[in-house]
Order: C-alpha cells, then sequence, then structure tokens
C-alpha cells in the first residue's frame, strides 16, 4: 500500500469514527429529550391527580353518610350527583312537593350540607351545588323544561324557606335552582328514571383542569 493509499485510508477511518459519534450524539440527544418529556408528562399527571383529590374526598364522604344514614339515593362515585327520583318528590307532572318528599328533603338535606361543611377543604372545593330538574322525553319539550324548572325551584324554596338546619345560611350561598327538561333524557322512549331531581356539585378542581385545558390548547 503506497503513502497515498494510506492517506486514504486512514482518512477514511477517520470519516467513519466522526459519522459514528455523530449518530452517537443525535441519539443520546433524542433519548434525553424523551426522557425529559416523560417527565413533563408524569409530573402533569401527579399535578392532575394531586387536584383532583379534595374532590374524591367530597364524593367519597358524601356515599359514605348516605349509607350510614340509611338515605336511599344514587350517587355517582365520579361526579358525585346525587339523583332523587320523581316519585319520591312530586306527583308526575306536579312541581307542588308531596309530604313524602318534604320528609325526604329533612332527613337528606342536613346531611347533605353537612358533609359540605364538614372540613375548610371541602368547603373550598366544593364552589357550589346546582339543583337540576329533569323529565322524561314525553309530552312538549318546552313543557317539561318549564316543569323541571319549576320542581327545582320548589325544592330550593322548601330548603330555604320551611327547614332549620346548622349549615343552612353558608349553603344558601353556594346553591342554585335550574331546569333542564328533556336534555339528559332517553329520547327514544318514556323512561321514568329520567324524572327526577339531581343534586350536583361544581368543582373548584374541575374549573382548574379545564383552565388548563385551555391553556395548553
Amino acid at each position: 500500500m503506497n503513502d497515498f493509499t494510506k492517506c486514504e485510508f486512514f482518512e477514511s477511518e477517520i470519516a467513519d469514527d466522526d459519522d459514528s459519534n455523530i449518530y452517537l450524539s443525535i441519539g443520546d440527544l433524542m433519548s434525553g429529550l424523551l426522557m425529559f418529556f416523560m417527565l413533563l408528562f408524569i409530573t402533569a399527571l401527579l399535578q392532575l391527580a394531586e387536584k383532583d383529590a379534595p374532590k374524591r374526598v367530597v364524593i367519597g364522604n358524601v356515599v359514605g353518610q348516605m349509607k350510614s344514614n340509611n338515605i336511599n339515593v344514587k350517587v355517582s362515585p365520579e361526579t358525585g350527583d346525587v339523583s332523587i327520583q320523581e316519585s319520591i318528590l312530586f306527583a308526575k307532572g306536579s312541581t307542588e312537593l308531596k309530604p313524602e318528599g318534604k320528609d325526604f328533603l329533612r332527613s337528606f338535606i342536613p346531611v347533605y350540607s353537612g358533609v359540605i361543611f364538614s372540613k375548610p377543604e371541602f368547603e373550598k372545593e366544593v364552589s357550589r351545588v346546582v339543583i337540576e330538574g329533569h323529565t322524561s322525553s314525553e309530552g312538549d319539550e318546552k313543557i317539561n323544561l318549564e316543569l323541571s324548572l319549576l320542581r327545582s325551584a320548589s325544592v330550593y324554596r322548601y330548603i330555604f324557606s320551611e327547614m332549620n338546619f346548622p349549615t343552612k345560611v353558608p349553603l344558601s350561598q353556594k346553591i342554585l335552582a335550574a331546569g333542564r327538561g328533556e336534555i339528559e333524557a332517553d329520547k327514544n322512549r318514556d323512561n321514568p328514571d329520567d324524572r327526577k331531581v339531581v343534586f350536583r356539585f361544581q368543582f373548584r378542581s374541575d374549573d382548574f383542569n379545564q383552565k388548563n385545558l385551555q391553556i395548553s390548547q
């Protein structure tokens, strides 16, 4: 091998080494970036889980208190929605509370409100409580919407006009009445389960997470 050939050979080896070093550097950089984004993702998940923790505890306490006080209602373990069937509170088509409905509210409200104000962190986490009237899809949509609103208003009036319980004043500052009509009802059939009053939480952590989502978008 002459000197010129040797020179070409060594230059080729040097070039190959440089290429290998470049590829290694790019690979290390990509691995580092992947690890960085994974850490960011995990941190974000942990932050969201931490923000959701008070919400889960509030819901768990509502479920527990309903059971321990033998209050027969359906509580969503995901949202904390408390659903009270029409037959408990109202006669069909009526907006006037039945005597049994008033008895139910006298048992339910002090316990439900008591959970919200049992701890400062619960009171802070529950930003609002909405009493929602719901109907089935039977009948006229506008009439159903009006019926649902009048029913939620009847429940609201009874709680704050005729009931006395320790947390009445602070609850009045968080609660409002709304009519949902048949918005969430089964459109294919008249389902009696759709005729109900729902006590629905609005959580501060949900507002926080929604704001973060909007910012990230």
